[in-house]
């Protein structure tokens, strides 16, 4: 790994320029050993530059496979990688990355993550006495845990680091929240089945109340593709992920069919993407990885303080972009006579500056980069062909399709509070 600065920050906190780390000053209300704590976290975490989730609302619906595939396809596109399982009861990774009974080193202090296809991985599962021990741990605990692993990990200058969080909104990804201040947000597993759907939306709520953005909603085992004849069932339903994603206000960044070569793979401790990198499946992960890689290439969606820090950084705001026509939503996305722009806060909803302008002659490709370049991150339309929104997703914008015809403050303030109603895309094209 080089010694490249990430984040404008340097790897030794005495050159960083920062006014605003972290780790520059001891907080009134911390003590001595809780400032050196959050500045060795800090100390590591600025040398990453993307820290992004994985996250599901209910457990068997394929995250640590989702998981492990994102980071090993981030990998193959040339990006530095970490992958950080804090599933502290049901660690899987290891398995799938063939892993499980290698030793894990510590030099000096410092956890050595170990390394496989170019991605630097650390798991709870590779510190058990024996495969099948239980860990039997309260909440605290698993936060002190959390909190080693990131600080103590000698995760080096990375791109990216997926973080492989367990089922539900509990301890875990709470915890992972509050100690990775502006991650750039999450990605939600689901399968069709509305029993699934149903646990996601918390997730997704679980999201906007903490103010990390959703990057998009994977909808895991989408089908069954023979492998014969290749035709595809829905042994599952369909389109639930879609309906939920929409309903939600959320994209949808790929579907991933039900494929045995998964799970071949997985018992056998391969990626996926490595072991069969052109058939169907691995091109459907192809497709949910473009948004994460489109990150490194737009302003990261914005940074909110956690919960429990003093107060929220005056440059944590979200710019939603709103096609308008006589000072209402345009229901069709293209022609519309203006665009909003709103400067809100995440976290209380309020709106902190607004900005109308004009955008240019319409012609396809153009909105896109326009949006882009005005530092758009989430664009609220009533409707948008699919060849655009796949512009969009390119450009690290978050879509919402479907809403109403409502002022600019009124939408934005009910996709804040999880409470847009969405219908159909009224110019799917």
């Amino acid at each position: 790994m080089s010694a490249e600065p990430v984040n404008g920050h340097s790897p030794s906190c005495d050159a960083c320029d920062s006014a605003s780390c972290p780790a520059k000053g001891q907080r009134p209300d911390e003590n001595d050993q809780q400032y050196q704590q959050r500045q060795a976290l800090a100390r590591r975490l600025c040398r990453i530059r993307h820290k992004v989730m994985v996250l599901s609302g209910k457990g068997g619906v394929g995250k640590s496979t989702v998981a492990v595939n994102l980071a090993m396809a981030l990998a193959g596109a040339g990006k530095r990688v970490g992958l950080l399982d804090v599933d502290i009861h049901g660690p899987s990774v290891p398995r799938m990355l063939g892993l499980e009974g290698t030793p894990i080193q510590v030099c000096d202090g410092t956890i050595q993550p170990l390394e496989v296809g170019g991605v630097r991985v650390i798991s709870i599962g590779l510190m058990l006495p024996e495969r099948d021990a239980a860990v039997i741990w309260r909440g605290p605990m698993k936060m002190n845990v959390i909190r080693q692993f990131l600080a103590d990990v000698e995760w080096g200058d990375l791109d990216y680091l997926i973080i492989d969080s367990p089922p539900g909104t509990g301890d875990e990804p709470l915890s992972v929240c509050q100690l990775v201040e502006g991650a750039d947000g999450a990605v939600i597993v689901t399968t069709p089945q509305a029993v699934a759907v149903a646990d996601v939306r918390r997730s997704v709520n679980f999201c906007r109340q903490l103010g990390l953005p959703v990057l998009g909603v994977v909808e895991n085992m989408s089908g069954f593709a023979c492998p014969h004849c290749g035709e595809v069932t829905p042994v599952f339903g369909s389109g639930g992920g879609e309906r939920m994603a929409r309903d939600m206000g959320v994209p949808l960044i790929g579907r991933v069919p039900i494929d045995p070569k998964v799970v071949e793979a997985c018992d056998a401790g391969t990626p996926f993407v490595q072991r069969d990198a052109d058939g169907p499946t691995a091109k459907a992960f192809a497709e949910v990885v473009r948004p994460l890689l489109a990150l490194a290439a737009v302003a990261s969606p914005a940074a909110v303080a956690a919960p429990g820090s003093d107060t929220l950084k005056e440059t944590s705001t979200m710019r939603i972009a709103i096609p308008l026509a006589e000072g209402k939503l345009a229901l069709h996305f293209g022609h519309c006579q203006e665009f909003a722009f709103l400067d809100v806060n995440p976290k209380t909803g309020a709106v902190q500056g607004t900005e109308t302008a004009v955008p240019p002659a319409h012609a396809p490709g153009v909105l896109p980069q326009w949006l882009s370049q005005k530092g758009a991150e989430v664009i609220i339309a009533g409707g948008m062909g699919s060849r655009a929104q796949g512009l969009f997703a390119e450009q690290g914008i978050q879509v919402v399709i479907g809403a109403p015809a409502k002022t600019p403050e009124e939408l934005a303030a009910d996709y804040v509070s999880g409470t847009l109603e969405v219908g159909d895309n009224v110019c799917d094209h």
